[in-house]
């Protein structure tokens, strides 16, 4: 005889947990460039630069040196000789390793591309200083030693040497800037920061793929696997969602040539793909180097006619890069990237290895209350008039930056009291990785998925 079943008993039900998010049109034009015009030259952003960050710096400068008779001189070069002063300007580094803008415009007629620099500094470099006067040379070992960028606005402490240079004995930066408080969150929340799915034409959607968006909707494994992933109230895809094919080289009129179809069907299944995710949580997506975006920095959202399932959820969002957005009273800043690697290519490496990690240097950018400033030196970006939009008005409770080798977790602090969390997030084509950052106690755990065991 069959005993009665109760079904309702036997599958638990979790409910997903739910965030605040603040409004899409909150932080949209933070990093918007409106109605575009390449007419202007990129001193125009340099000077916005400047003179935005030049206070922020002379109130460190002085609080890091006032007090110990030391004078300030208004313009680099109006330095006196065996002088001890402080001058603010903004950094420049000339190295020959620096790519050439003629290079990368011929590279497109090149049939192999050229060999790209692993790092702008080897030694021979000459480091600047450079403000509306004129700019003067930076020497001595504090120079050697530390992680310089150009494009950082910054104070050097030292005096003039016999031919002319400025050696320094210190520096400092404009600071973390202001931060809101940190909104408490009583229970165990996650954000879900995926990075570098580089979904292809030859397989749109791996088998670690579909893992993923199976642990996202809470479908994945026994139902004791499945409260963890209920508690995730917002999935942030940072960039390089799509790894294009180049196009094939030949005439423009031949048909074969300008055959995209491959390509639309790619973005159509990644559509489908991110439709299913985006159906179960909110989902934000940021452009990539890889993806159908812009070049240059801020990239702007991915246009939503390439998502057209997706955007029938009132979840997804389209992002910039970088990118702003709130979840339950928390400030996520994020990138995918591109201006962390192009920091650590300023990186000395002395005795054959790195001295700082992709988290540390994107920590190191808070302290330079800029999250991009070798752009436009090294970094191709937007030639903004009036702003600079990578200068930080406030402090992130988060800061992220996907694409890189490895999951990373550290923190930034300001002197006023500023905690900012920062997170690397690997590349999922490589890792089958993805970092989930608990709301709560604001602690990174890592998931990896496998398909060797199914």
């Amino acid at each position: 005889m069959l005993a009665a079943c109760d079904f309702n008993a036997m599958e638990q039900v979790f409910e997903r947990a739910t965030a605040v998010s603040d409004d899409p049109s909150k932080y949209s034009k933070v990093f918007s460039t409106g109605r575009r015009s390449y007419v202007r030259q990129f001193n125009e952003l340099y000077y916005a630069r400047l003179n935005e960050l030049k206070p922020h710096v002379l109130t460190h400068a002085a609080r890091r040196w006032g007090g110990k008779n030391i004078t300030h001189t208004l313009k680099v070069l109006n330095v006196e000789a065996d002088e001890t002063t402080y001058i603010v300007g903004t950094v420049f580094i000339d190295s020959n390793k620096k790519p050439s803008t003629l290079e990368q415009v011929e590279k497109e007629h090149w049939i192999s591309d050229p060999e790209i620099s692993d790092g702008y500094r080897n030694g021979a470099e000459t480091v600047y200083l450079e403000d509306e006067s004129g700019r003067i040379r930076l020497v001595g070992d504090v120079v050697d030693q530390s992680l310089l960028v150009s494009g950082i606005v910054a104070a050097m402490l030292g005096k003039e040497t016999p031919d002319g240079s400025f050696e320094v004995a210190d520096m400092c930066f404009a600071g973390m800037p202001p931060q809101t408080a940190l909104a408490s969150v009583a229970e165990d929340k996650y954000v879900a920061f995926v990075s570098s799915l580089s979904a292809t034409v030859e397989c749109p959607v791996t088998l670690e793929m579909q893992l993923l968006a199976e642990y996202l909707c809470g479908t994945l494994g026994p139902v004791s696997h499945r409260p963890l992933p209920a508690q995730i109230v917002q999935v942030v895809v940072a960039g390089d969602v799509l790894s294009l094919p180049t196009p094939p080289l030949g005439h423009t009129e031949d048909a074969r040539a300008n055959d995209r179809s491959a390509v639309s069907a790619l973005v159509s299944a990644i559509d489908s793909y991110l439709a299913d995710i985006a159906a179960a949580v909110p989902l934000a997506l940021m452009p990539g180097a890889q993806d159908p975006a812009d070049t240059s920095l801020p990239q702007q959202p991915i246009h939503p006619s390439m998502f057209a399932q997706c955007k029938q959820y009132s979840g997804f969002r389209s992002l910039s890069n970088p990118a702003l957005l709130e979840v339950d009273g928390h400030v996520l800043l994020g990138s995918s990237g591109q201006n962390v690697d192009d920091i650590a290519r300023y990186v000395t490496y002395p005795n054959n290895g790195p001295t700082d990690s992709p988290c540390e240097l994107a920590a190191k950018s808070l302290q330079w209350r800029h999250i991009a400033p070798s752009a436009p030196d090294t970094l191709w970006c937007y030639p903004f008039s009036d702003r600079d939009p990578f200068i930080l008005a406030q402090s992130p409770h988060v800061y992220f930056v996907g694409g890189q080798d490895l999951p990373d977790s550290g923190e930034a602090r300001g002197s006023d009291g500023q905690h900012t969390t920062v997170v690397t997030v690997p590349k999922f084509s490589k890792t089958h990785c993805i970092v989930l950052l608990n709301l709560r106690n604001m602690k990174c755990t890592t998931v990896q998925f496998s398909a060797t065991n199914i």
